[in-house]
C-alpha cells in the first residue's frame, strides 16, 4: 500500500538492523528515513484514515505566528527522498543552534538555527511578539464541569464561560503589530478579555523593574514584583531560542516590558485536575467496559474489580489502540501500560481473592500459557473453552467442568474469581518453584557502615535503637500471628562482622572476614534468626555495637563485598531476602568495586560523559543478585560525590530502593531517615519474582522499564517487588488488530510471598482498538503518557547524547498533536493549534520533563542528584510522576477550618503567590513551606506560634506541636500527603525574598528555570512553531 504525505519512522521504538536495540524511539540518526516522497505532501490524507469534520473534544487553537518567525532550513523537514550524504534523525528535530556544537556526528549538512539566537535583543522581541500573536481558541459550546471530564466530551479551558456556539478568542491589546488571524471560517464572534503583563526575566535573583505597575484586569496582590535581595552573583538567564536547546551563557532580557496572554487561557493542568474530581470523586468506577477510560489519578474513588484490571494496577496511555502499525507510525502516540502489580489497595475496596486448584496449578492455554481469565471463551457446551489470546481451542479439566447457561456463560461465573475479576492470585505449585523445593520465608539482613564518620555522627546509634523496636512490626500473612521473615547483622569498614545470634546464646558472637576480595560465609547456624526467638541475643547485639565502634578511627569503607557477602548469606540459606544498608561515603578501600571520583565537570555534555553508567562490575553484581533473589535497600549518607550510578544500579536492577540523605544531621535528618525505614521495612513485597506480560494477537510487548533486570526479551525478572514500584511496557504491532476482538493483555507475576508461599499475581485489561485516529486520541491519558515519556527518556541517555534526547521528546511532542490537527480537528487556519482534549495539558507536562535536573546538563547541578533522580523516577507508578512533574501548590492562607477540605491547588508558577500568602509546594521528593512577606500575623501565630515573619527560624524542619485549629488543620494535611507517597519529604521553609526562596522557584514549573529552561507559553510558543512546519 503506498503512503500518501506524511511518512512517519518506524514503529515508535523499533530497533534498526545493525544499530543495536535502541528503547523507546530513542535511535541513532538513520539515513534511510524521510518524511514523504517527492510527489506528496503533510497534509496529504492517508489512505484508510477518515478525517473527521467535526471537532473531537475540546480544541485550543493558538493563533498566527508573526511572519518570519520559522527560521527553519529546507533541509530539516523535506518532502522527497534525503540528499546523499544527509543524515536524518529517526525522530526528525530541529538542527542544533549555532553556540551549540553537537556530540554526535550527525547533521552534515549546513542549516540555520531552528530558533532565533538569545545574543541579541530583537530575539526577545520577536519572542513576545509570538507569544502575543497567539490565540486559543476552543471549538463547540461551552460546558459545565463535569462534562469537562471525559476525554471525549469538549471541554473549555479557565476563563469567562462564553455563550454556546460561540469561538473563544483571546484579542490583542492595542498597540503590537501583529498579523491579523486567518479569516474564520465558521464566523464565530469574538470576545475581548483583558491582557496580564508578565515579568519576563529569570523568576528570583533580578532587580525589579522599576516600569512595573499593577495593571487593569489583575487583581491585586495575586503576584508579586521580583524583589532585589541578596542572593549572590546574578545566574546565567533562561535561552529564549529553542527551549529543548542547553542553556547558554548569560542573557540580558533589554526593552521594555511586553505585554502578553493572560497565562489563565492557556490549558490548566489543575483545571482538568479538579474537574475530573467534580465529576467522578467518591463515586464507584467499576471495570465492566473494555476500553474505558478510569479517573485521573489525583482523583480519589472507589474503584470494583467487575473483569478488567483496577487501574491502581494498570494504566495505559491510550485505552483505544490503532488497529494497524501504519496507523500507530502516523500518530506517534506510545502505546504502554504502566503496571504497578503490587500496587496498596484502600480499606474499602476488596483484597486479592486467591485461587487454589491444589496439584492441578493454575488453568492455561496449551499453546500460548495465558492463565485461565476472564477473556476465555467457553465452548460446546462448557467442555472446550477459547482462548483469547491466541485462539487456541482447549479442553476443560474434568475438575474444572460446569455448564453453561442460556447465554454461552458458565453457571459459576461469579463463583470464580479467574472467570470473573480482572485481578486474582493462584497459589502456584511445585512446578513453578526453584530446584522444584518449596521456598522457605525471605530473610531480612541488616548491614551497617561503622566508619568513623557513621559513629560519630550518631548515625550507627540511632540505627541501632530504631531496629530494637521496629523488628516487632516485620510484615506478616493476615492469618500469622508472627512474621516469618528471619533476620541477620552485618557490621563493617574495610571489613566485615558476622554476628551469631543463635537463641540458645547468651551473648552474640562477632566473626571477622578480613579477605573481602573472596567473601565468604563464616557461619550458616546462628546467622539468620527467627526475631521472636532470638529477641534477647538481637537486642543485646544492637546495645553493643555502638560501643563496640566507639572508638574505631576507620574512614575507609568497602561496599561490593558488602553486597557479595549478603547474597552469599542468602545462597547458602536457599532463601530469597532484602539486604538493608546503610551506608555514608564513597568506597576507597582496596578491595572489589573500589570506586574514584569521576565527577568531572569538565566532561558535561561531551561524549567521554559517563555520569549515568555504572561500572561494568556494579552491574555484573547486581545480576547475579538477581539470579540469588537478593534485593538490595540503600539508605546513603553522603556529604561529597560518591557515585550513586554505580553504587545506586545495584538497587534499581533488584527491584530495591535507594534513599538519600546529604549532609546528614541527627537533629534535623533523623525524622526523615527514621520514617523512611519504618514505611520500607513494613511495606508488603513480592520476593524472587518474575513477570510475564502476554498480548492477544496482532500485538506484543516490546519495551520495559522499571527497577528490573531482564536476561532475554520477554522475562522481567526482580529480586523484590513493592507496592510502589512499576513497570512501564511498551507495546507494538505485529499484525493488524480487530476492531471486535479489541486489545488484550494479562501480566502475570510469579512471586514468593512473605510467609514463602509461591504464588502468581494475575492483571488482565482489556482495550479497544479503532480505524479512527479521533478514538485513539480521545482515550489517551496524559499522565500515563509523562510516565512513559519520562522512562524511556531516562533510559536513552545512558547511550545518547542529551541534546538529542531532548530534541526527541520536543518533536515526539509536535508530531503527536500534528497528526491531531491534521486528521481529526475540524478545518481552521493551519497557523492555529488545536490540541486534543486529552491531550491539552500535555505540553506542560512535557515542558517539566525538559526542564528536569536529568534532563539538564548543567555543572550547578550535582551529578549524584541527577544519577539519584534518574533512579527514582525509572521505577515510579503514574501517580508519583504526575506529582513529580506537576508540584502541588497549595494556598495555606484559604484553609477552612470547619471544614475537611482542603484547599484546590493553584497552578505552579510565581504569578500564583501572593505576599499576604502562604504556600506549601510538594512534589513527592521535596516539601516547601512558602510565606509571603506580609502574611498575616494570625497564620504566622497559628502556624508557629511566634508573632511575625521575623521570628520564625528557616533552620526548622518540622512544625512546632500546638494546639491552635490552624496548626491541626496543617499537619493533617503534612500527614495525609506523606501517607500516600513512598518517600518521606522533609519540611523546608522558606520566606518571601530571601536565599532559599531560590531552591523553591525551581519548582514552579510552569515560569522559566534558573537553568535554562523554557516557561509553559514559551514552550508551547515552539510546539506550535514546529507544527507549523510539519503541516506546511
Amino acid at each position: 500500500m503506498s503512503q500518501q504525505g506524511y511518512v512517519a519512522a518506524p514503529a515508535y521504538s523499533q530497533s534498526q538492523p545493525g544499530r543495536g536495540g535502541f528503547s523507546a524511539g530513542f535511535g541513532p540518526p538513520n539515513p534511510s528515513l524521510h518524511y514523504g516522497d517527492p510527489n506528496s505532501s503533510y497534509l496529504a490524507p492517508q489512505p484508510g484514515v477518515l478525517k473527521s469534520n467535526v471537532p473531537f473534544g475540546s480544541s485550543a487553537p493558538v493563533g498566527p505566528l508573526p511572519p518570519g518567525t520559522h527560521q527553519f532550513s529546507q533541509t530539516n523537514f523535506q518532502n522527497g527522498a534525503s540528499t546523499p550524504g544527509q543524515q536524518i534523525h529517526r525522530f526528525q528535530g530541529p538542527p542544533p543552534s549555532r553556540n551549540a556544537e553537537p556530540s554526535y556526528p550527525s547533521y552534515s549538512h549546513q542549516s540555520q538555527p531552528a530558533y532565533p539566537s538569545t545574543a541579541s535583543t530583537s530575539a526577545d522581541t520577536q519572542l513576545a511578539n509570538q507569544l502575543n500573536s497567539m490565540q486559543i481558541t476552543s471549538y463547540g459550546p461551552s460546558t459545565t464541569p463535569s462534562s469537562r471530564v471525559s476525554s471525549g466530551n469538549p471541554a473549555s479551558f479557565q476563563g469567562p464561560q462564553l455563550p454556546p456556539a460561540t469561538q473563544q478568542q483571546i484579542a490583542l491589546p492595542p498597540g503590537l503589530q501583529v498579523p491579523p488571524p486567518a479569516n474564520n471560517a465558521n464566523g464565530l464572534c469574538a470576545q475581548t478579555l483583558p491582557p496580564v503583563a508578565r515579568y519576563d526575566g529569570i523568576l528570583g535573583p533580578v532587580p525589579p523593574n522599576s516600569n512595573m505597575q499593577q495593571l487593569s484586569g489583575q487583581p491585586p496582590g495575586s503576584g508579586y514584583h521580583p524583589q532585589q535581595a541578596n542572593y549572590g552573583p546574578q545566574i546565567a538567564g533562561s535561552q529564549l531560542s529553542y527551549p529543548g536547546a542547553f542553556p547558554g551563557g548569560p542573557t540580558q532580557l533589554a526593552g521594555p516590558q511586553q505585554k502578553q496572554l493572560d497565562p489563565d487561557s492557556i490549558p490548566s493542568p489543575i483545571e482538568v485536575i479538579e474537574s475530573d474530581k467534580a465529576f467522578r470523586g467518591g463515586q464507584i468506577y467499576a471495570t465492566n467496559t473494555r476500553g474505558q477510560v478510569p479517573p485521573l489519578v489525583t482523583t480519589d474513588c472507589i474503584i470494583q474489580d467487575q473483569g478488567h484490571a483496577s487501574p491502581r494496577y494498570i494504566r495505559c496511555t491510550t485505552y483505544c489502540f490503532p488497529v494497524s502499525s501504519d496507523m500507530a507510525k502516523q500518530a506517534r502516540i506510545p502505546l504502554a501500560a504502566v503496571i504497578q502489580p503490587f500496587a496498596i489497595v484502600p480499606p474499602n475496596e476488596a483484597p486479592l481473592h486467591v485461587v487454589n486448584h491444589g496439584e492441578t496449578g493454575p488453568i492455561r492455554c496449551n499453546r500460548c500459557k495465558a492463565y485461565m481469565c476472564p477473556f476465555m471463551q467457553f465452548i460446546e457446551g462448557g467442555r472446550r473453552y477459547q482462548c483469547g489470546f491466541c485462539n487456541c481451542i482447549n479442553d476443560v479439566p474434568v475438575f474444572f467442568f460446569q455448564h453453561l447457561d442460556h447465554t454461552g456463560r458458565r453457571l459459576d461465573h461469579y463463583e470464580r474469581p479467574e472467570l470473573s475479576l480482572g485481578s486474582y492470585e493462584y497459589v502456584a505449585t511445585l512446578d513453578y518453584c526453584r530446584n522444584n523445593k518449596p521456598p522457605k520465608p525471605p530473610a531480612y539482613i541488616f548491614m551497617i557502615d561503622v566508619s568513623y564518620r557513621n559513629i560519630n555522627s550518631g548515625l550507627v546509634k540511632l540505627v541501632c535503637d530504631e531496629l530494637k523496636t521496629l523488628l516487632d512490626k516485620l510484615p506478616r500473612e493476615e492469618q500469622e500471628e508472627s512474621s516469618s521473615i528471619q533476620v541477620g547483622f552485618v557490621t563493617y569498614n574495610k571489613v566485615l562482622h558476622f554476628f551469631n545470634i543463635k537463641s540458645s546464646l547468651a551473648q552474640p558472637q562477632m566473626m571477622v572476614v578480613s579477605d573481602v576480595g573472596e567473601v565468604f560465609i563464616p557461619l550458616l547456624d546462628g546467622f539468620l534468626v527467627n526475631f521472636k526467638e532470638s529477641r534477647s541475643v538481637v537486642i543485646n547485639l544492637l546495645d553493643q555495637i555502638p560501643e563496640m565502634f566507639a572508638d574505631t578511627n576507620e574512614s575507609e569503607t568497602i561496599f561490593a563485598p558488602v553486597i557479595q557477602a549478603g547474597m552469599e548469606a542468602l545462597k547458602a540459606a536457599e532463601c530469597a531476602g532484602k539486604l538493608f544498608i546503610f551506608h555514608s561515603s564513597l568506597p576507597t578501600a582496596e578491595a572489589p568495586g573500589k570506586l574514584r571520583n569521576r565527577d568531572d565537570k569538565k566532561l558535561l555534555n561531551t561524549d567521554k560523559e559517563k555520569v549515568f553508567s555504572a561500572l561494568n562490575s556494579y552491574e555484573a553484581l547486581a545480576r547475579n543478585c538477581v539470579a540469588n533473589g537478593c534485593c538490595v535497600n540503600l539508605f546513603i549518607f553522603p556529604n561529597q560525590y560518591v557515585d550513586i550510578a554505580s553504587m545506586g544500579v545495584v538497587t534499581m536492577y533488584t527491584g530495591g530502593t535507594l534513599y538519600k540523605y546529604n549532609n546528614f544531621q541527627l537533629d534535623a535528618d533523623s525524622p526523615q531517615f527514621l520514617s523512611d525505614l519504618r514505611k520500607d521495612i513494613k511495606k508488603t513485597s513480592g520476593f524472587d519474582a518474575i513477570m510475564r506480560v502476554r498480548t492477544s494477537t496482532g500485538f506484543r510487548a516490546t519495551d520495559f522499564f522499571g527497577a528490573i533486570c531482564m536476561n532475554n526479551t520477554t522475562d522481567v525478572e526482580m529480586a523484590a517487588v513493592d507496592c510502589d514500584k512499576a513497570v512501564t511496557v511498551e507495546f507494538k504491532h505485529d499484525d493488524k488488530l480487530n476492531e471486535d476482538n479489541g486489545a488484550l493483555i494479562q501480566c502475570a507475576v510469579l512471586y514468593t510471598s512473605i510467609s514463602g508461599q509461591r504464588r502468581l499475581r494475575i492483571h488482565n485489561i482489556g482495550l479497544n482498538c479503532s480505524s479512527q485516529l479521533a478514538d485513539v486520541y480521545k482515550t489517551c491519558e496524559t499522565d500515563a503518557l509523562i510516565n512513559f515519556f519520562a522512562k524511556s527518556a531516562f533510559k536513552a541517555i545512558l547511550s545518547q547524547p542529551l541534546k538529542m534526547v531532548r530534541e526527541i521528546l520536543v518533536n515526539q511532542t509536535a508530531h503527536m498533536l500534528a497528526c491531531y490537527r491534521k486528521n481529526c480537528a475540524s478545518p481552521s487556519a493551519v497557523s492555529q493549534l488545536i490540541l486534543p482534549d486529552a491531550m491539552k495539558v500535555l505540553p506542560v507536562y512535557m515542558n517539566s520533563l525538559l526542564k528536569s535536573w536529568v534532563l539538564v546538563g548543567r555543572p550547578e547541578i550535582p551529578t549524584d542528584e541527577r544519577a539519584y533522580q534518574r533512579q527514582l523516577v525509572t521505577a515510579m507508578g503514574v501517580a508519583d510522576t504526575q506529582l513529580f512533574f506537576y508540584p502541588q501548590l497549595l494556598p495555606l492562607h484559604s484553609l477552612d477550618l470547619k471544614s475537611d477540605i482542603v484547599p484546590a491547588a493553584v497552578r505552579c508558577s510565581a504569578e500564583r503567590l501572593s505576599e499576604g500568602g502562604a504556600f506549601l509546594l510538594v512534589n513527592g521528593l521535596n516539601m516547601f513551606l512558602w510565606l509571603g512577606v506580609s502574611a498575616p500575623p494570625e497564620l504566622i501565630q497559628g502556624f508557629f506560634n511566634v508573632p511575625s515573619l521575623a521570628h520564625i527560624s528557616t533552620e526548622a524542619t518540622s512544625l512546632p506541636q500546638l494546639d491552635s485549629p490552624l496548626s491541626k488543620k496543617l499537619k493533617s494535611i503534612l500527614d495525609h500527603i506523606q501517607s500516600q507517597k513512598p518517600y518521606t519529604m522533609k519540611l523546608m521553609i522558606v520566606k518571601q525574598q530571601e536565599q532559599p526562596e531560590m531552591l523553591f522557584r525551581q519548582f514552579l514549573v510552569e515560569d522559566k528555570s534558573i537553568y535554562g529552561g523554557a516557561s509553559y507559553m514559551d514552550f508551547l510558543c515552539c510546539v506550535h512553531k514546529e507544527i507549523c512546519q510539519l503541516l506546511s
